[in-house]
């Protein structure tokens, strides 16, 4: 068990950090449970609960750096959460199997994209909202709240890509922005996998410290290497999620 436990606590560390600056850390920690033998339902209550640590430590270090705007995103947090309750509930009744062949389309023609236009995400274009931007982002606060907690995989790049795309941030407001929605959609699914208890805490607790640390790391790399930092990352960690979802 200890040798299990230092394991999931190395990669654990390592996903946070990545998941900090790009999103995609799930790639890394939850293979990594499967990886020392826990069955997968109890594997996705571990990384949720773990992630969950991560993800908050991430936004909160991303807030005092004065990175997340929370006039917009007051507005779409509810909404994501609404959204990935709605996921998890959803997902106990649907098979998800059919999201395996949409979803790394999707992932990568986001990686080609952001590839494509060299100057995407560089700058920091934002100049406010409007309510037809404000409505878009609604729509995507939701439906990526609505995945996250139905399938997962990608939401972190889906997140980034849209608050570049939609807002105009560059890529650290994007990551910094994002993974307060990510937390909140993270925090939802955890309160239901809590409720059923699906979690093993004993792994979950060690591997969330270890996760709390990664994302300081990240965190603070992305702010202070910038964008150019964050985007080969995110388009390596787009990548990376489409074939895996691809061997799957």
């Amino acid at each position: 068990m200890i040798s299990s436990i230092i394991i999931i606590c190395i990669f654990g560390f390592l996903s946070a950090a990545v998941d900090a600056i790009s999103g995609g850390g799930g790639l890394i920690s939850l293979p990594a449970l499967l990886l020392v033998g826990i069955p997968p339902h109890l594997a996705l209550g571990i990384n949720k609960f773990a992630s969950s640590m991560g993800s908050f430590n991430s936004s909160l270090t991303f807030a005092r750096s004065g990175k997340v705007n929370f006039q917009l995103v007051k507005w779409l947090v509810p909404f994501t959460f609404l959204g990935a309750s709605l996921g998890v509930w959803s997902v106990l009744r649907i098979s998800p199997d059919f999201l395996n062949k949409i979803v790394p389309i999707l992932v990568i023609f986001v990686g080609i994209y952001t590839l494509i236009n060299k100057n995407l995400g560089i700058e920091n274009r934002f100049n406010g909202y409007k309510t037809s931007s404000l409505l878009l982002g609604i729509v995507f606060a939701f439906s990526l709240g609505f995945y996250d907690g139905f399938f997962g995989p990608g939401t972190g790049s889906f997140l980034i890509f849209a608050f570049i795309s939609v807002y105009g941030f560059d890529f650290v407001s994007a990551s910094a922005n994002s993974k307060v929605l990510n937390f909140t959609s993270n925090l939802a699914s955890l309160i239901l996998f809590a409720w059923n208890g699906k979690i093993l805490y004993q792994y979950g607790i060690p591997m969330a410290i270890a996760m709390i640390i990664g994302s300081q790391v990240g965190t603070r790399l992305a702010i202070t290497r910038g964008a150019r930092l964050v985007k080969p990352i995110f388009l390596t960690m787009s990548f990376l999620v489409s074939l895996k979802l691809m061997i799957w």
